[in-house]
């Protein structure tokens, strides 16, 4: 089993309408669902692919709702002491939204925000996981960053769990630098400046791999959802959309090239 300490681990969707959401997802993307738990465990289903679970979908919190914030993915990164990597965080600059919590037989977690707004979680497994295979059907395949500083910003997610600096690309004057990030020989994902018309906040970006990004637009349309840039190539030679769900929660779908 690979080290824990930098690796996506898990998504969370906190949403308004939990049965709505599932039954977008479901066929959109051709997830499955688990309920997880006991009765203590009640409004948590979890996300599963061929590989096993990757996720989870609950109702947005109140606290968050009073905050302003609307539907939206959270990914959750793996690190081998939670308390030492929050405190660590918070040295660079981070802000807390949700101190280190005890989930039962499962582990701990901890909510917050990079120096530039953009909001993750990490998290201490108490049984660790082998990590799926990020290529396969309902993956989540691609992290990418849109924030108002990108060197700011891998600066401090390297410093915290250890990301290297990958390939990178010239997006132009007004885009920048597209910078991707891994560790050993896996990139996660990518890095790059908030375009000036992203009203949002710095936030994450989570892309799912599917077998065709064309097939997967019109589920999205038929369904409720919103395309909201592409279909378009990539110089890697895959495909990429970006959309909303019916609720409101920004995603992306992810075609690999052709072998």
């Amino acid at each position: 089993m690979s080290n824990i300490k930098g690796r996506f681990t898990w998504y969370d969707l906190m949403t308004t309408d939990t049965a709505a959401a599932q039954t977008f997802y479901k066929q959109a993307l051709g997830w499955g669902t688990e309920q997880w738990g006991d009765d203590a465990a009640k409004g948590y289903t979890m996300w599963t692919t061929k590989q096993g679970p990757i996720g989870g979908v609950m109702l947005l919190p109140e606290e968050a709702k009073k905050m302003g914030a609307p539907p939206h993915w959270l990914a959750y990164i793996g690190t081998e002491d939670v308390d030492a990597t929050l405190k660590h965080a918070t040295e660079l600059g981070a802000k807390v939204y949700v101190p280190v919590t005890q989930i039962p037989k499962v582990g701990r977690f901890a909510v917050l925000a990079d120096p530039q707004g953009a909001v993750f979680a990490i998290f201490t497994s108490d049984n660790p996981m082998p990590p799926h295979d990020m290529s396969g059907a309902g993956e989540m395949c691609w992290h990418e960053l849109y924030t108002t500083d990108p060197v700011a910003g891998l600066t401090f997610y390297s410093t915290l769990f250890g990301w290297q600096k990958t390939t990178q690309m010239d997006m132009g004057p007004d885009m920048g630098i597209y910078q991707m990030y891994g560790q050993g020989d896996k990139t996660y994902g990518g890095i790059m400046k908030k375009p000036a018309q992203m009203q949002a906040p710095s936030a994450w970006l989570f892309y799912t791999s599917v077998d065709s990004v064309d097939h997967a637009i019109n589920r999205i349309n038929e369904l409720g959802g919103k395309i909201t840039m592409g279909p378009h190539d990539v110089p890697t030679g895959g495909r990429i959309a970006m959309a909303i769900d019916p609720q409101g929660a920004a995603f992306a779908v992810h075609q690999a090239p052709k072998k």
